[in-house]
């Protein structure tokens, strides 16, 4: 097997310098003083989130979570999940002591709701982070990855994203029992029931919910409730 040699992009781009960060600072600060209380909530909050990124990379991550989450807020309320995700993804890089509970809600709202693959998987590749490595929830992760990277892609996206979930999975393999062939990796698939999806999705919603905890942000039957009906 590879390694996982190309990971999700991270909010702050690490080769960005602290002058352009400042500047990045400084212009968002200045639209989102200008647009004023007469702006409409969804673009005042995507200024918001513009602030925090650089707050983010200038290690000013208490200031960067207060923007965010207000952010956040806003983006659930308008239904704007894309933007909820990127939100939830600054949130959990803030490092503050609801960063593990922001990014519960995040894969929450990323697997309910039609967000971008790629983002999806970036927030699920954290839990592998967080999970130890004998542990099953780094596995479900991994596949519910693959999963989300299979059903919402198409063409060259779907053939270079999968193949990063591929990665994933073996990864997590092989630090979760040391397997390093295909046919094993199969073996420790079919083992761990992670090709069932209901029962995989089951399993990564009670990750979630230790994540959490009872600290939601919002109501997920109402939230629910707004999915189109089939």
């Amino acid at each position: 097997m590879q390694e996982l040699t190309d990971g999700p992009i991270a909010a702050v781009d690490p080769g960005t310098s602290v002058t352009e960060l400042r500047e990045a600072l400084a212009r968002a600060r200045r639209q989102l003083h200008d647009l004023g209380e007469g702006g409409q909530p969804v673009q005042t909050a995507r200024l918001l989130l513009d602030v925090a990124e650089p707050l983010l990379g200038l290690g000013q991550r208490e200031e960067a979570w207060q923007h965010a989450r207000e952010a956040f807020s806003v983006f659930v309320d308008y239904e704007q999940w894309q933007d909820a995700v990127e939100a939830a993804e600054i949130l959990y890089q803030t490092e503050q002591p609801g960063s593990v509970s922001a990014l519960g809600q995040g894969i929450w709202l990323a697997v309910t709701f039609p967000v971008e693959a790629q983002s999806t998987v970036t927030l699920l590749n954290h839990v592998i982070d967080e999970t130890p490595p004998d542990s099953d929830g780094a596995a479900v992760a991994a596949m519910a990855a693959h999963y989300i990277a299979d059903l919402r892609t198409e063409g060259e996206e779907h053939e270079s994203l999968t193949f990063l979930t591929t990665q994933m999975i073996a990864r997590v393999a092989r630090r979760h029992r040391g397997i390093e062939d295909q046919q094993t990796l199969e073996v420790w698939i079919e083992m761990l029931q992670l090709n069932d999806v209901p029962e995989l999705l089951k399993r990564l919603a009670l990750i979630v919910d230790v994540m959490v905890g009872d600290k939601w942000w919002f109501d997920r039957d109402e939230l629910r409730a707004r999915l189109p009906v089939n």
